[in-house]
């Protein structure tokens, strides 16, 4: 039977009844890291740049690990179009094995977090805060892994709800707990850096109960625990080849942005502060059109189980304006009151709060700039990983941020002596040159989806 064409405002409903709850929970999550770098802010400048670069490094990891999470939302998505509740139950279980394997393995060098950090070029006191929070925070690498896995599962099943509110809680919990254990109030001891880590840990445990519960308690039909401990070696490898080609491309853009906090490190622990502020902003923006993206990989993995190309590329269309839309208003923002939003982070009695403002303002400047083409490259990926189309785009990746973006961020900041915005600037040309590729790989692929 085939599928009627829907109008652009029919996928325009479509995408914001699945996304916006997606969107609302990224921000949320992001909500956690914003809340640890306000605090932190105001706790010590040190203590904000240790967690900018150790924070960081833990992302870096974390990323490659969730290609096995991410891979569950288009498998899962297209299955449940066919009504395979067996399918569906196999590809969770088998991403849930992969992301145990990985976080065992992936969390044993953050023992060595200062020496690692020391040989970046990292400040003496930065890397001695940096591994207190890495040696907590690696007890969460795991628990982060299943957050991300039985998210994927949910948003597969277009099950967006339960996402918003288990990471509301946790934004609530990371507050309270942060609020206690960094500054030492409520009776707690005043731990810092080390606080914000014990933080993290406890809201991914959270949140990881929260969202198994739901699955177990709502879902019934798909028993994710039924055979928990039987190998799968057919769904394990089709996971594999999935993932490993996501969790590789978000490293190619997550390397890109750590290579990029640890040269602004080479340039001194203000600069790297500001960077860290501006990050934040550009990220919170950015969870947006990770909704968007996220909800792209829904519809398109579902369209893929259709074989329903024409509604594929309206859908592609719609999405793309949409994210498109909100860059304009990020933009505007970002250009009209950059010096309030930078001061939010910043203690009112820091020495250095005009130099952090000062660079701070300007990095928000650029930050529009790169909003625009980054927004282009993760919903063009977004697309690709619904319609299963990883490996390519984790070459175009490869090259667009290190063989073309990389060399030109040092070769602004430093060869030519522009700095920090020289530094931005080189990640403006990555960004650009993977979103142009990737775009013209979603709509020459998505014609061959048709049965």
């Amino acid at each position: 039977m085939t599928t009627p064409l829907q109008s652009y405002s029919e996928h325009a409903r479509a995408v914001l009844k699945l996304g916006l709850p997606l969107i609302a929970s990224n921000l949320a999550m992001f909500a956690i890291h914003m809340t640890d770098t306000i605090m932190l802010g105001w706790y010590d400048v040190t203590a904000l740049a240790a967690s900018t670069i150790a924070g960081t490094l833990f992302f870096v990891v974390f990323i490659v690990g969730s290609g096995f999470a991410f891979a569950v939302t288009p498998m899962v998505a297209a299955a449940a179009e066919e009504d395979n509740e067996q399918q569906v139950r196999r590809v969770t279980r088998m991403a849930v094995w992969l992301s145990v394997f990985y976080g065992l393995v992936v969390s044993v060098p953050f023992i060595f977090a200062e020496q690692i950090l020391l040989a970046i070029g990292q400040d003496p006191a930065v890397a001695a805060l940096g591994q207190d929070y890495l040696h907590i925070a690696a007890l969460g690498m795991i628990p982060a892994l299943l957050v991300m896995t039985f998210k994927s599962f949910l948003a597969g099943l277009e099950r967006t709800g339960i996402i918003l509110y288990s990471t509301i809680a946790a934004a609530l919990m990371n507050v309270l707990v942060n609020y206690a254990l960094i500054f030492g109030n409520l009776g707690a001891p005043e731990l810092g850096i080390r606080g914000a880590a014990i933080a993290s840990v406890m809201v991914q445990l959270l949140t990881v109960a929260i969202l198994l519960g739901y699955a177990l308690r709502v879902l019934p039909q798909f028993e994710l625990l039924r055979n928990v401990l039987r190998p799968d070696p057919e769904i394990m490898a089709r996971v594999f080849r999935l993932g490993l080609p996501i969790g590789l491309t978000s490293l190619a853009e997550g390397g890109l942005f750590a290579a990029s906090a640890v040269m602004m490190g080479w340039i001194g622990a203000i600069e790297l502060a500001a960077h860290g502020i501006a990050i934040q902003w550009a990220s919170v923006m950015f969870m947006v059109h990770i909704g968007f993206s996220q909800t792209a990989t829904v519809r398109a993995g579902r369209a893929l189980g259709r074989r329903d190309e024409p509604n594929l590329r309206r859908g592609g269309i719609t999405a793309m304006a949409m994210s498109g839309a909100f860059v304009v208003f990020t933009v505007i923002l970002f250009l009209t009151i950059p010096e309030q939003l930078v001061a939010i982070f910043i203690d009112p009695d820091e020495p250095a709060r005009d130099t952090v403002l000062r660079i701070g303002v300007v990095l928000l400047a650029v930050a529009g700039l790169f909003q625009a083409v980054d927004a282009l490259q993760v919903m063009a990926l977004g697309l690709l990983r619904g319609v299963q189309d990883t490996a390519v785009p984790m070459v175009m990746a490869i090259i667009s941020y290190w063989v073309i973006g990389l060399p030109s961020a040092y070769l602004l900041a430093f060869t030519f002596d522009m700095g920090p915005i020289g530094l931005w600037l080189g990640l403006v040309i990555g960004l650009t040159v993977a979103g142009v590729l990737m775009s013209w790989r979603f709509w020459r692929q998505s014609v061959h989806i048709e049965a």
